[in-house]
């Protein structure tokens, strides 16, 4: 009750658009704690909290930290503190410098009130508050939010290019007064520009665009090259073995929902340059591997999986592989292994029929 009266309280003290804006986020937020897509790992939801504080100093007690998971880049940060990090980031910063980039970038809009100036911008242009209905596909990767939950984030989508920049701006100083290399920053925009155009060069297109994560945004290349600039030589650490063993435990499934969108030119790049960084190189050459069976290329598969060992998922990948080639006893050798190590595996009798004698 001490909670709400006070919420009221300060909501009474705001401009009425103002207070609009925060009771709904306020709860889109409580809505969002119940998500299922919510990643409720306490160690990786602690490392992003304290690497949130690093960044955000003393605006570390207003901010409330939610890992979703959803394997596309973003993170967004919502007027009255809540901010949302995609899982799909993690396996698009090469180094905890990076990462730390990309919150400060969040925090940087926060303390400047730009979803506010934002929101008003918009409601000028527009007819009140439609702006918290923008499409959930739009801004939450097709998960299946509620419209609540979408309108937690849905003025972030209207940041215009001058916040945009004014939020890059400040994150180069976060970074440095945090001890990163803020040549991070700028890292971040050329992986974005070389995923995008390994994914399209895949399909046979030309990227769509250079913009960002919404029109709105700067283009990728402008934001490399003035982030660049502001960085300078850069001093500073990357956090790479801080990083490693944070996500150590989670690569398995961060990598298996990457390689269910179905991107082999983006999926490719992105192992490639987590290999190049010094990640994981089993759980990289797994994802190799599930790559080139889905293909048909079944021997680039098995030596993949070959890689992967003793990972058990090796093993299972390397089973099916080699039956498809014909080697049917070395195939149900390798899933008699994988089955010893996960007997309770989702497709365990499935697996244990094509064993079988």
């Amino acid at each position: 009750m001490k909670a709400i009266a006070a919420a009221l309280m300060l909501a009474q003290a705001m401009p009425a658009d103002e207070a609009g804006l925060r009771m709904q986020t306020d709860e889109a937020e409580r809505t969002l704690r119940t998500s299922p897509f919510i990643v409720a790992d306490p160690a990786l939801n602690e490392y992003v909290r304290a690497l949130t504080c690093r960044l955000a100093g003393p605006d570390c007690g207003a901010i409330r930290v939610y890992v979703v998971r959803t394997p596309y880049l973003n993170a967004s940060m919502a007027p009255n503190g809540a901010m949302i990090v995609w899982s799909g980031l993690f396996l698009r910063t090469a180094n905890e410098a990076e990462l730390a980039a990309v919150l400060a970038h969040e925090i940087a809009h926060y303390r400047a009130r730009h979803s506010l100036r934002a929101f008003r911008d918009y409601r000028r242009k527009s007819d009140g508050w439609a702006l918290l209905g923008l499409p959930v596909g739009l801004l939450t990767g097709n998960l299946g939010y509620s419209a609540a939950q979408v309108g937690l984030v849905a003025s972030l989508s209207a940041y215009s290019r001058e916040m945009e920049r004014e939020a890059d701006a400040a994150s180069i100083g976060m970074l440095r007064g945090a001890g990163y290399d803020p040549r991070a920053a700028s890292a971040i925009w050329a992986a974005v520009r070389a995923e995008r155009l390994a994914a399209a060069t895949a399909r046979g297109r030309r990227p769509r665009g250079d913009g960002g994560l919404f029109a709105s945004h700067p283009a990728s290349a402008e934001r490399e090259a003035v982030l660049a600039g502001l960085a300078g030589s850069g001093v500073g650490s990357d956090g790479a073995a801080s990083y490693s063993r944070a996500l150590g435990p989670h690569w398995r499934w961060l990598i298996e929902d990457q390689l269910r969108l179905n991107d082999p030119g983006g999926t490719r790049w992105l192992l490639d340059r987590m290999a190049r960084s010094g990640g994981p190189a089993d759980w990289i050459a797994l994802g190799k591997g599930e790559m080139a069976r889905a293909a048909g290329d079944l021997d680039g598969a098995v030596a993949a999986y070959r890689a992967a060992l003793p990972l058990a998922e090796a093993s299972r990948g390397m089973g099916l592989a080699l039956i498809r080639k014909g080697d049917r006893a070395a195939g149900r050798a390798a899933l008699s292994r994988y089955l010893a190590e996960r007997p309770d595996a989702a497709d365990a009798a499935m697996l244990r029929a094509m064993v079988a004698p």
